[in-house]
């Protein structure tokens, strides 16, 4: 006797979360945790850089939903590209737990392209045991108010002829298109830093590259509730060939034109003077990200730092545990990450000057 329930509601979901660096893909997983309402979840974190920056954010929200060992990082490569590797086992380790989750959230690196994740849930070794309950994007609205990125090629391609200074072979442009192709429903971030004017501008020109059916959801800091993003049971593996990707003719890609790096302190940091030194070092050297955590002089707390372009914010979350204090976090870190090229010898004599 066949079944009435539909195959996808006999596996466990999985949200992939996509983006570009800086978008807000952590803030907003950490509201989604926040507001899961008792349904239990795992994390799989797909870090760029050698810190684990945001997993150890996410771990330090206390939320009983999602406990620390259903949090996992994946600091090896872009997911898009480790399939094999990283992403099927850590996925057949999490559905071999004596209590499997509700529901699995994966939060891309801001280089992944989210189709061949999308494709690898057609795996034989899991195809029939989880699902992708849909594909979140989120982008900077600020960003693409700024002009960082087009949604109509045939302008960029009169922006970039006319403006002899762009690097005429960018990837960035196709990331961000790649990323809203494949997008189940995309959240536009960061609608504080917008008027309402510019908010309507910015959305009109998202709308245009999408599918009709693909929803837009404007908001500030990352605050969606759960409900929102979980249970759109898109079973995107399913109709993974209809979603379009720059790349749909190329066997790999690469992330030659990026890089990242660890600047390391051996002390306490005096605050307001790396600041200074930062915000002046990323517009010398044109860097894109820069995340870590910090000891900082006559303060008991660790302060987690994070960039995105000339936007540097920070604040205290915990207080340094022994182990810590005594340990190679004495200073704390920064992953600094930039185009490849970055004179990583000359940023790092900058910031721990």
């Amino acid at each position: 006797m066949t079944s009435s329930i539909p195959t996808s509601a006999r596996k466990i979901p999985a949200t992939i979360v996509t983006g570009f660096l800086g978008s807000g893909k952590t803030t907003l997983i950490r509201h989604l945790l926040s507001t899961a309402k008792g349904k239990r979840l795992a994390l799989i974190v797909n870090e760029f850089g050698d810190v684990g920056v945001d997993g150890d954010i996410l771990r330090s929200c206390g939320i009983e939903s999602c406990p620390d060992e259903n949090i996992i990082e994946l600091a090896n490569g872009c997911l898009c590209c480790t399939v094999a590797d990283d992403f099927i086992p850590t996925i057949e380790a999490l559905l071999a737990l004596p209590i499997p989750p509700d529901h699995i959230v994966i939060e891309t690196s801001g280089l992944a392209l989210p189709k061949p994740l999308v494709k690898a849930f057609n795996w034989p070794a899991i195809r029939n045991r989880v699902t992708v309950d849909g594909v979140v994007t989120v982008i900077d609205g600020a960003a693409v108010a700024a002009g960082r990125f087009a949604d109509d090629p045939a302008a960029l391609e009169a922006q970039r002829l006319a403006d002899t200074s762009l690097d005429h072979d960018n990837p960035l442009e196709e990331l961000y298109e790649d990323q809203l192709a494949c997008a189940d429903i995309v959240v536009l971030n960061k609608t504080d830093l917008l008027d309402a004017e510019t908010l309507r501008s910015v959305r009109d020109g998202v709308a245009r590259g999408l599918d009709p059916a693909v929803k837009i959801v404007p908001t500030a800091q990352g605050r969606i509730d759960a409900a929102v993003l979980l249970g759109l049971d898109a079973a995107a593996e399913g109709d993974v060939d209809s979603r379009f990707s720059h790349h749909d003719a190329e066997g790999e890609h690469d992330h030659d034109d990026f890089t990242s790096f660890v600047v390391a302190f051996d002390r306490p940091v005096e605050l307001d003077a790396l600041l200074d030194r930062l915000r002046s070092t990323i517009a010398a050297h044109d860097i894109l990200r820069v995340k870590g955590f910090l000891a900082v002089a006559g303060r008991p707390m660790r302060l987690l730092l994070q960039g995105v372009g000339s936007q540097v914010q920070h604040h205290y979350d915990r207080l340094w545990s022994p182990a810590e204090r005594g340990g190679a976090a004495l200073g704390g870190r920064l992953v600094v990450i930039g185009r490849a090229g970055l004179d990583a010898v000359a940023i790092t004599a900058s910031l721990v000057a």
